[in-house]
């Protein structure tokens, strides 16, 4: 049976919080709120716990899960390398709705799906979610609805979709914007936005001195 805390309650909120990292180590799933929509976390390092949260999202291997996480430097021990460009895309936007796809290192041990040595990484803009992962480490984090269906911007549509194969669900009430991150693939020669989202193109044209059109592929 799954547990709802509302995180608007501050002695509901320690209890919300100690249960759901709880629940993250001992590789259950979570629901936990985030700047842009709610989403479906797990240990990043719990290959298991990454397979069950696929199977909640009714969603294969193909669709690799992203990953938050609750600080700066944590950036830094995950990816191969770190580029002018990424850094000046984190100072600017972290912790904040851009996504950004990066190659990973290659010792670390974790199972997201078929990445071909990328990861998807993201630092929220929210108290109750940077607290979760502070304590974690880092989350596989993907939207809190099932495949096709409609991203949660509240904990009633996570729960509706994805019931009790979720241990803990921490309501921070309705999402602020609802829009899903940007995300910028930072792999190849040059930057390429590959969805627009609660960051702008332009902002992030001006950040790297880009054209904005260089960015979306479009000349």
């Amino acid at each position: 049976m799954s547990a709802v805390f509302d995180c608007s309650d501050p002695q509901e909120r320690a209890a919300g919080l100690h249960a759901a990292v709880g629940a993250a180590r001992g590789g259950r799933l979570v629901v936990l709120p985030t700047d842009t929509l709610y989403g479906l976390g797990c240990d990043a390092f719990d290959a298991e716990a990454v397979a069950a949260l696929l199977a909640a999202k009714h969603r294969g291997r193909d669709m690799p899960v992203p990953v938050l996480v609750g600080s700066w430097h944590t950036f830094d021990g995950l990816v191969q390398r770190v580029s002018p460009q990424a850094r000046e895309l984190v100072q600017s936007f972290w912790p904040g709705g851009l996504s950004l796809v990066v190659e990973q290192a290659p010792s670390l041990a974790w199972d997201l799906g078929d990445t071909d040595g990328t990861v998807m990484l993201r630092m929220p803009l929210h108290p109750v979610a940077v607290e979760v992962l502070r304590e974690v480490g880092p989350m596989a984090v993907s939207s809190a609805n099932v495949s096709g269906g409609l991203p949660a911007a509240t904990v009633a549509q996570a729960r509706e979709q994805l019931g009790d194969s979720v241990a803990v669900y921490l309501d921070g009430g309705p999402a602020d914007h609802a829009v899903a991150s940007t995300i910028v693939d930072l792999t190849g020669e040059h930057p390429v936005v590959l969805r627009e989202g609660a960051v702008s193109v332009d902002e992030i044209a001006e950040v790297l001195d880009l054209d904005p059109d260089d960015l979306r592929g479009t000349r």
